[in-house]
Formats: structure tokens, C-alpha cells, sequence
């Protein structure tokens, strides 16, 4: 168990509200107005801050004041600590029995898988509520108010817990007017044509020709960050994309992709739930575990 800091080190929350007020307005008076306070009681608070911390926040010039250097540095770090408070608050408030899961998702897996199936597991967990952020590479769970994290990678994530969710198939796919314009039957056939990149994958391609056996000497193309946009471009006729398959299984089934040639590739890296370890046990977070393992199970 994490020891809080001494209770010196731990300022009271009405000392705090009125220094981040009036250091973000940088007005004693705007900061007792926004507080419903006078402007000697917020001075009174700055003034017990600054002598509990032994530190100097303020320069007061006649009638205004200006942050010093410890102070500005002091203001960021307590306005995000105040904001984490206030969203805990507000979490509790909405769901009186704690019952809040803070998920982070990668973007396109979000939107494409899980919020179409999301609304299965709150009917099936009504004391439970989810609040998604988009995250595209691993955080420190310590400095951020995340429960648990969906990630694409290797099975490492410094001080978190992973649970694996899944292996991912690749295809090269591309719009079947793509396909037919440019005559593509065999693998060799698409080191002629525009290929897609995602910059999060960068040696994608590279795989998938050694795995066919396909000798090449550079592979150039559009970049895209996202497999969002990537299955886009493809549909649009830009060129072919590695896309995984449970991602475009619509695109698939309308016709608007198909495979340019039928070699699908496991990916060297799997889809893992990450989360901090003393969240382990947190009920809503078991709940949503043990469900997406079981949805993705049928992928």
C-alpha cells in the first residue's frame, strides 16, 4: 500500500482552490469573486499556503500580483490535481456505488469494435458506467485517472498487468476496381502498385513479402496513422493497405474491399487489456474484463 506524504506536505483544498483561482486569473478579486469568498480571506489562504509551504508563490506588487517562478510551476501541477479531484467527484456523484470504468481505447478499435458492442455489456452490467479516452501509446497509469487501457503490442507495459485479448490477421486489401485496373493475381504482382503504410507498423509490408517469399529492394507509399483513414484511401482506390480482417469485416462484406491476393499474415504483435495492478480487483473492471475476453474470443 502507497503511504500518503506527511500531513505538512498536504495542504487543505480551500488554501489550494484559492491559489489556483487567483493564480490562473492572476486577480485577488476575480478569485474571491469566483469563490464567493472576500479578498482578505483569499489573501488570509494564500498568505497560510505560501507559510505552510515555506515558499514564496507570489510577487505583490502595489495593487497586483504576478506568479514567481515556484509558484507557476506549483499552479500546473496542483490546477491538474484539483481537476483529477473534481472529475473522481463527479464519477462518485453519477454512480453513487463506484461503479465507474475509465477506459482508455485505440481509435479504430473503438469506434469499429467496441462501441457497436459496448451497449451488450452496460445492459448486461446496469450499475456499471464507461467513460472511453483515446490513448495511442502506453502511459503511466500513476499520473492519470485511466482504469484500464486497450493496447497493440508486445506483452510489456511498465507497472501495469496485462491480460491477453487476442491475435490479429492482416490482409492486403484494396478496391476491386484497384484490384482489376491494375491486373493483381500473385503476390509479386503488388510490388508494382502504390502500397498504404501505417506509421505505427513501419516494417508491416517488409513481413509480408518475406512471409510470401517476394524479393524486394525498397517499398515506398502514403503514410497514415490510423487504420481508419488507411481503409479509406484503400476504398478510394489509392492503393492496397494491411488491414486486419476483423477490422474491415463490413468493407468486406459490401464489396467496397477485397483481398488483393489471398495471403493473409498473423501479426507479430496481440491486442492485451492493461491495467495497474491494485485495480486488479476492481469490480467493474473484472466485469469488463471478462467480457471483451469472451467477445473477442467469437472474432
Amino acid at each position: 500500500m502507497t503511504m500518503l506524504p506527511a500531513r505538512r506536505f498536504l495542504p487543505s483544498l480551500s488554501l489550494l482552490s484559492a491559489f489556483e483561482a487567483a493564480a490562473r486569473t492572476g486577480s485577488i478579486t476575480a478569485a474571491a469573486r469566483e469563490l464567493d469568498l472576500t479578498q482578505s480571506a483569499v489573501s488570509r489562504q494564500i498568505k497560510a499556503l505560501e507559510s505552510q509551504l515555506g515558499v514564496e508563490l507570489f510577487l505583490r506588487e502595489r495593487q497586483t500580483i504576478r506568479l514567481t517562478v515556484a509558484g507557476d510551476s506549483y499552479a500546473r501541477e496542483i490546477r491538474e490535481a484539483l481537476r483529477r479531484i473534481s472529475s473522481a467527484s463527479l464519477n462518485l456523484r453519477a454512480n453513487p456505488h463506484g461503479g465507474t470504468l475509465n477506459l482508455a481505447i485505440l481509435p479504430t478499435f473503438g469506434a469499429r469494435w467496441l462501441a457497436p458492442r459496448l451497449g451488450q455489456f452496460l445492459a448486461a452490467n446496469p450499475g456499471i458506467t464507461i467513460n472511453l479516452v483515446t490513448r495511442l501509446s502506453p502511459f503511466d497509469f500513476r499520473l492519470d485517472s485511466i482504469d484500464a487501457a486497450i493496447h497493440f503490442g508486445d506483452a510489456v507495459w511498465p507497472g501495469a498487468e496485462l491480460t491477453l485479448l487476442m491475435q490479429e490477421q492482416t490482409v492486403p486489401a484494396c478496391s476491386p476496381e484497384f484490384k482489376q485496373t491494375h491486373g493483381i493475381e500473385q503476390p509479386a504482382d503488388l510490388i508494382k502498385v502504390p502500397l498504404l503504410h501505417l506509421t505505427t507498423r513501419p516494417d508491416a509490408w517488409e513481413r509480408w513479402f518475406s512471409e510470401t517469399g517476394v524479393a524486394f529492394d525498397s517499398l515506398h507509399g502514403m503514410l497514415f496513422d490510423q487504420f481508419a483513414t488507411a481503409s479509406q484511401a484503400a476504398i478510394g482506390g489509392l492503393g492496397v493497405a494491411l488491414l486486419p480482417t476483423f477490422l474491415i469485416q463490413d468493407e468486406l462484406k459490401r464489396g467496397e474491399l477485397v483481398p488483393a491476393v489471398d495471403r493473409p499474415m498473423q501479426s507479430a504483435q496481440r491486442y492485451y487489456l492493461a491495467f495497474p495492478r491494485e485495480r486488479a480487483a476492481y469490480p467493474p473492471l473484472v466485469a469488463f474484463r471478462d467480457w471483451i475476453v469472451r467477445e473477442l474470443s467469437k472474432a
